[in-house]
């Protein structure tokens, strides 16, 4: 069977044998099975965890260490095969930890997890095995969830360098975009994005500070959520700004982010004054039919190539019965100023650094400086310009970054996401997720075109983006923007629309496109 299992998954077919099915063994489509649709065939007893966690290693071993070569896990769980069979013990005697239980799930290697070092990709953590689990971790696993692995990521969640490429760290090398191996696979959760797109498991975790969830969704051409600011904990995912930092879920489906926020933010939340609740739960009857939904545009003539696929979203979104209302948010400069100086004057990686283990001999982000400077393969690439300029600043009881944080917090909440939907008597936003995508270029860098996720970053409010289509058949998202803790309005909005549209892409592993080919070529 694992003979079988493995020519199918590098002939592309994607499909594992239910082991312990009730009649004859069916064929399962793996990247096509969404997590509620696997959790359903466990509870079903078509499947096993045991049978899921050895189809995905094999996946991870045919096509991102071999085949196509995505590099977007960047290490695997030992143990994951021997807790699947614990969890399939446990099932059989209807002991059930939770909803996820035997789910196995990939968690971006800046999240800690007892089993595997969390390295941020940096040759600096290669020894930072804590053997502790962030508290997300821990409510996933009593959720009943398998760790099976850690992700690649831009190094140190893409907050080093002005000049850097998504998608690479020393460690885990370069990041591919399974639809096109040659553009990017966006960062910094990079490899949560791709590893999802490309079904290397039944659903990823990711990060954001800003954009660092959305956009990786938006570019792999699936669902992420960046929840609102201390709706999930914090504590043990390497920092950049705890006035923006949150994990968040990279999905297939609208129901499957619901489904992990629900486990990840567990039966006993944290922030004050959440409660414990089901985000799938009022899916099935969500309506857009009376919500009225502000709409948000890039700057006229900057993104044309995103006009006619953003007009067809809200075409289905008018069809769906939601009444759309243009808005402006005018000049956002004052907000990407003030941010840029908090996100420098947080950055504190030492009271990080002090919580390592003593084979990490990297204590004080002056030292990772130092290191990386005496580490070709660090900066082969590009440089560290972030660390060194943070390394130079002032407190957090500098008066110019207390104002910077007032101001972006202000500017981006109150009077910004908040003033809008209140005057408009909107029930949220919606807007283009990205630009378009961009080819790896190592010599200046991304290619990054925009994007709308500075405003709910710095305010810390809730931002769903959902496959809206492509574009040259490369995925860009449609966004989903609320005021805080209205995580629930936003999946039951982008479910309505994920289940009009159904423009989930299906990842092709195009070696390179060359889009003006056709128009270039001699007659």
């Amino acid at each position: 069977m694992r003979h079988s299992l493995l020519v199918a998954l590098l002939l592309g077919s994607s499909t594992v044998a239910f082991a312990q099915a009730a009649q004859a063994p069916a064929e399962i489509p793996l990247t096509d099975r969404s997590l509620a649709e696997l959790r359903a065939d466990l509870d079903a007893g078509r499947t096993t965890s045991a049978a899921l966690v050895q189809a995905y290693l094999a996946r991870i071993e045919a096509i991102d260490r071999n085949g196509p070569a995505l590099h977007a896990v960047l290490a695997v769980n030992g143990r994951a095969l021997e807790q699947a069979k614990l969890l399939d013990a446990e099932r059989k005697r209807r002991k059930l930890r939770g909803p996820l239980h035997g789910i196995p799930i990939l968690l971006k290697d800046n999240i800690e997890s007892s089993e595997l070092p969390t390295t941020a990709g940096s040759l600096a953590l290669r020894d930072n095995a804590t053997n502790r689990d962030a508290p997300i971790v821990a409510n996933l696993r009593a959720a009943g969830a398998i760790i099976l692995g850690k992700t690649n990521l831009s190094e140190w969640a893409n907050f080093r360098s002005t000049h850097s490429t998504s998608g690479w760290s020393g460690l885990g090398g370069l990041t591919k975009n399974p639809h096109v191996l040659d553009r990017s696979a966006c960062g910094s959760s990079s490899g949560s994005g791709s590893a999802m797109a490309a079904g290397l498991a039944a659903a990823t975790v990711g990060t954001e500070t800003d954009g660092s969830i959305v956009c990786p969704a938006s570019l792999n051409g699936i669902v992420g959520v960046k929840p609102t600011l201390g709706l999930l904990s914090g504590e043990r995912i390497v920092p950049i700004s705890h006035s923006q930092d949150t994990a968040g879920p990279m999905t297939a489906t609208v129901t499957d982010a619901a489904l992990l926020l629900t486990a990840m933010v567990g039966k006993k939340p944290t922030c004050k004054g959440c409660v414990a609740r089901d985000y799938a739960a009022t899916l099935a009857a969500a309506t857009l039919a009376g919500k009225r939904i502000g709409v948000l545009r890039f700057k006229a003539g900057r993104q044309p190539s995103v006009d006619p696929v953003y007009t067809q979203a809200l075409e289905q979104l008018r069809a769906a019965g939601a009444t759309l209302v243009e808005v402006d948010f005018g000049d956002t400069d004052p907000i990407d100023a003030a941010e840029d100086i908090v996100l420098h004057a947080e950055f504190d990686l030492n009271a990080y650094l002090a919580t390592t283990p003593a084979a990490v001999k990297t204590r004080t982000l002056a030292d990772l400086i130092s290191f990386n400077a005496a580490q070709p393969r660090e900066t082969a690439l590009f440089g560290q310009e972030i660390f060194e300029r943070a390394q130079g600043m002032p407190g957090l009881d500098d008066a110019a970054y207390l104002k910077a944080l007032a101001d972006s917090k202000r500017l981006a909440g109150v009077e910004g996401i908040d003033k809008v939907l209140q005057a408009g008597e909107l029930d949220l936003l919606v807007a283009p997720t990205t630009g378009p995508n961009w080819r790896f270029d190592f010599v200046n860098g991304d290619n990054y075109t925009g994007s709308f996720s500075t405003l709910p970053a710095v305010a810390g409010y809730p931002h769903v983006t959902v496959p809206m289509g492509a574009i040259k058949g490369m995925p860009i998202g449609l966004s989903f923007i609320g005021a805080a803790f209205s995580e629930a309005q936003l999946l039951d909005a982008a479910y309505v629309y994920e289940q009009r549209s159904k423009a989930r892409p299906r990842p092709q592993f195009i070696p390179s496109v060359d889009v003006a080919s056709d128009a270039t070529a001699p007659l």
